[in-house]
């Protein structure tokens, strides 16, 4: 019995020493457990948060863009962009010819890229994909490759409110039109969030907005997109018709002074400006193109005429044979041979568009007189729109003023204008002589009634260089510009053509056509500013070229704006009944 006791004290010896050291196995594990959960959690979380949760930025939605209506001229749309951390993005070959494939970037250059910049964590690789086009480059499952939410300008009426609205960048900043021009104004206020990130740096939960993104404010324009989109069609076609170099137009409210349409030749489409090949064609030309602005300032001309006391309406100005000597130089009714008016009243020289009845208006009352009329409705001078790029023209102001200068100003040659600020001057001139501020937001009643207003041409003028206007269309008072005519409509304006300035001085076959009217003629509603620059072809006369353009555009816009017809017989009046 006691060898068998003495056999078991070793092995009993040895269960002890097992069970002590699983005793104080557990007990280091506790330890280690509570020390981990309890003395170094807070190290610990802070620890794990540093390398999962993430503070991400919010994208702030960029402001729409409107015109008077309501109708969506500029929106944002939500978009992916890619972006490499070039620190973690796997160099394997494979992976490089994988991702180039689904960004469609040559391998060679995206390698290149990302080399480039090996000592970043971020790099942009593909910016604005769809949000399936982005989901699909992250299923690759490459490593360092990642994604951020972005917003991305769209515009639903494409080129016809280009012009107008203008673009932004890939960063969806301003850079054009009105885009720029309120640019702080349309921009969000970016956001920020935390999330929780996996391995790979994919985005597994969203923990906390530390702070929203704030979208940017609506921009509610004057433009009547109705209006703007017949003014845009029927530029284009007349445009291509007569193969111009450029055209404009511009519509302008009478009461307000807001803009409700402004188009040009050529436009582009701001959603696909890869393909602009002319980079002309951003121009807002309405704005930044001047032209001499011909006989169209002859209204004004008469206005100074009638104010300086030395003329009435009915005084008589005889511009026999048909051109006048002026220094040594000589003035002609005509472009190209001169046509004797005979003895014409001041009226009349509106009428029949006379260049020496002008002159000799403005020679009588001298330039200082003809020149302040014509800076106080605005020429020479910006019309405050704020659109970026916006010039103010030439209104000459010489040192020593000599006769042919003088004259050449009465008939519109020596002076420059842009479509926007002739629009603005008829529409001070119909307004009864009230210059109003020029306004490509729409404005509201209240806005309206606190418009700051100056009465810079007296009203019984003003109406008397209306009636005046008015001859110019009507074919039974001698008017030339009958293609101007709109049915059911009374229409007044004032053609001009003008010689374009080359190289060597004016071209004696290159020509700018104009026409400047409104309707009703009875109540004015609306300014219509044609520009044709250069039109090819035979007729290149403001009543050949422009005219019949519009009363194409009025004729649309009497309807858009629902405007009573003022110049109805009875059958007329019994045709519009059985409609």
């Amino acid at each position: 019995m006691s060898d068998s006791k003495q056999a078991h004290k070793p092995l009993t010896w040895r269960l002890y020493l097992i069970f002590v050291v699983m005793v104080l196995c557990v007990a280091a594990i506790l330890w280690k457990l509570t020390s981990l959960h309890v003395l170094q959690k807070d190290f610990l979380q802070g620890q794990g948060d540093a390398r999962t949760i993430r503070t991400e930025p919010l994208s702030a939605n960029r402001g729409m863009i409107t015109d008077r209506n309501g109708e969506p001229l500029a929106v944002s749309t939500p978009v992916k962009s890619i972006w490499v951390n070039p620190k973690e993005i796997s160099q394997e070959l494979r992976d490089i010819e994988l991702l180039s494939k689904a960004l469609q970037i040559e391998p060679q250059v995206l390698a290149t890229n990302i080399a480039a910049n090996a000592d970043k964590e971020f790099l942009f690789v593909k910016r604005r994909m769809s949000p399936v086009e982005a989901e699909n480059v992250l299923e690759l499952g490459i490593e360092g490759v990642y994604s951020r939410q972005e917003y991305q300008r769209y515009y639903p009426q494409g080129e016809i409110a280009a012009h107008v609205v203008g673009f932004t960048d890939v960063d969806d900043e301003g850079q054009e039109g009105l885009e720029l021009a309120f640019d702080s104004w349309l921009q969000g206020i970016p956001g920020r969030q935390q999330v929780m990130k996996d391995r790979r740096g994919r985005i597994i939960r969203e923990l906390d907005t530390l702070a929203p993104a704030q979208p940017g404010g609506t921009l509610e324009l004057s433009i009547d997109f109705r209006l703007q989109n017949l003014a845009y069609k029927e530029l284009k076609s007349e445009y291509m018709l007569r193969g111009a170099r450029s055209a404009s137009v511009v519509v302008m409210d009478v009461a307000t002074g807001e803009v409700l349409a402004m188009v040009n030749q050529p436009s582009y489409n701001p959603n696909n400006r890869g393909t602009i090949t002319d980079f002309s064609a951003l121009r807002n030309r309405a704005m930044t193109d001047l032209v001499e602005p011909g006989s169209t300032v002859k209204a004004f001309t008469v206005a100074a005429a009638l104010e300086s006391g030395l003329f009435t309406p009915e005084t008589l100005v005889d511009t026999s044979p048909g051109r006048i000597r002026v220094g040594r130089d000589y003035v002609t009714d005509a472009t190209t041979r001169a046509i004797n008016h005979g003895v014409l009243t001041v009226q009349g020289i509106i009428t029949k568009s006379s260049n020496v009845g002008a002159t000799k208006l403005a020679l009588a009352m001298g330039h200082e007189q003809l020149r302040n009329v014509l800076e106080r409705v605005g020429f020479g001078t910006d019309t405050g729109s704020g659109f970026p790029g916006e010039r103010s023209g030439v209104l000459p102001n010489h040192r020593i003023w000599h006769d042919i200068e003088t004259a050449t100003l009465s008939y519109g040659y020596g002076l420059s204008v842009s479509a926007l600020q002739l629009a603005s001057a008829y529409t001070t001139l119909v307004s009864g002589g009230i210059k109003k501020p020029v306004s490509m937001l729409r404005l509201s009643p209240e806005k309206v009634a606190a418009l700051p207003t100056e009465h810079v041409i007296r009203e019984d003028i003003a109406r008397s260089v209306m009636a005046a206007l008015e001859t110019v269309v009507d074919k039974e008072r001698g008017g030339g510009a009958t293609a101007a005519n709109v049915p059911f409509y009374s229409v007044a304006g004032k053609t001009g053509t003008a010689h374009v300035v080359g190289a060597n001085g004016y071209e004696s076959n290159i020509y700018n056509s104009l026409f400047v009217g409104y309707a009703p003629a009875s109540d004015p509603r609306v300014v219509v500013v044609i520009i044709m620059n250069e039109p090819g072809g035979t007729e290149h006369y403001g009543s050949q070229v422009a005219a019949p353009l519009f009363s194409r555009i009025v004729t649309g816009a009497m309807r858009i704006l629902n405007v009573t017809p003022d110049r109805l017989d009875d059958t007329q009046l019994l045709k519009l009944s059985a409609r």
